[in-house]
């Protein structure tokens, strides 16, 4: 938050970033039925490939030219080098829920003015998503966050004056505690912004 204001947004180390959650054991996808991690699951993409699915997060969030930084377990070799190839600095954490994974990425990333937060099972958020959310985050103290009629989705966007905070959090407690209705600016989005595969 001590940066200086006239950086350009082009300088990475200066803009918010994008904080990709990938360290969840996937239970649920499990007991429904599914095989192996999801985030590697196969989905069409917009041309009918069948890719992983956090491949078609990465495309989007790459897309923007914001900065990507992925939150993963230390066995997840597959996961690690796919965040890699789409350029993403990654963090290895055996997580036991979304705060840990938050606490661990915003601490890697203290240099980032603001963090637009999203599970990497958010296939069907867009690049202009990201964009809407990270233009948002106008000063230190400012949140975001797009909705679809009325239901709360993601990215979820954080100011830097949030740092200790979102660094302070832990278990499975994610970050909608540090939510303000004063300070939240809900931002209209599509049904894709509520979708987790």
């Amino acid at each position: 938050c001590d940066s200086p204001r006239d950086i350009k947004m082009t300088d990475k180390r200066h803009t918010a970033g994008i904080l990709l959650l990938a360290a969840g054991k996937g239970q649920r996808f499990q007991a429904a039925g599914g095989q192996g991690n999801k985030l590697l699951a196969p989905y069409a993409d917009a041309n009918g490939q069948y890719r992983p699915l956090l491949a078609l997060t990465l495309a989007a969030a790459t897309a923007t030219g914001l900065p990507l930084h992925l939150v993963t377990r230390p066995q997840e070799s597959a996961i690690i080098d796919l965040a890699q190839t789409y350029g993403a600095t990654v963090t290895l954490l055996d997580s036991d829920g979304s705060g840990d994974s938050i606490a661990a990425g915003v601490r890697a990333t203290a240099n980032w003015r603001g963090w637009l937060i999203v599970p990497g099972d958010m296939a069907w958020l867009t690049t202009a998503d990201y964009l809407k959310v990270a233009n948002a985050l106008v000063d230190d103290a400012a949140q975001a966050r797009l909705m679809w009629q009325e239901i709360p989705g993601h990215p979820v966007g954080f100011g830097c004056a949030y740092f200790d905070g979102l660094s302070a959090l832990n278990g499975d407690q994610g970050a909608r505690q540090l939510l303000s209705p004063q300070q939240l600016q809900r931002l209209p989005g599509h049904a894709g912004v509520i979708k987790d595969a």
